[in-house]
């Protein structure tokens, strides 16, 4: 299983918003700037996480985004599933009935498929149980200074 990038940019994005705690939307050019990411591709993540209702943004010359909710509130789940979809990653495909399985047989799951099917629901449970506020208490000490400090500098 693959995650792509912007699933660690949108969880970064989200940590620096939560750590400015502030009212001000930051536009997405600041935000790539801070980690040098492209911010045509930053964008289209940061816009799916306010599809999810993770995020909120305002448009216009002071526009930019802001957490939708607490950090209490969004899950590590909510933003792998907005950025990536929550399509399942294993798609089984019965290679089996080109091994002679019937197609009575395939219409239970097989061994393989129910593993892989466990472990994914394993994967998203997990997720799902650990927020944004969860990775703040977790940061080192300075990342959050060093965030605020960044947000002030960076200021309209």
């Amino acid at each position: 299983m693959r995650i792509s990038q912007g699933v660690e940019w949108g969880l970064h994005c989200c940590l620096t918003l939560a750590w400015a705690d502030n009212p001000e939307p930051l536009p997405t050019a600041k935000l790539a700037a801070r980690f040098d990411l492209p911010s045509a591709y930053l964008n289209k993540r940061l816009q799916a996480l306010m599809r999810a209702g993770i995020l909120t943004s305002t448009s216009g010359s002071r526009g930019g985004f802001r957490l939708a909710r607490s950090p209490v509130d969004i899950t590590l789940w909510d933003v792998v599933a907005a950025i990536e979809g929550e399509e399942t990653a294993f798609r089984c495909t019965e290679i089996r009935q080109r091994a002679g399985a019937s197609p009575d047989e395939c219409r239970h799951p097989c061994s393989v498929a129910l593993a892989m099917y466990t472990a994914e629901a394993a994967w998203r449970e997990a997720l799902s149980k650990q927020t944004l506020a969860d990775l703040m208490n977790a940061s080192p000490e300075a990342a959050p200074t060093r965030a605020r400090r960044w947000f002030e500098l960076n200021r309209r």
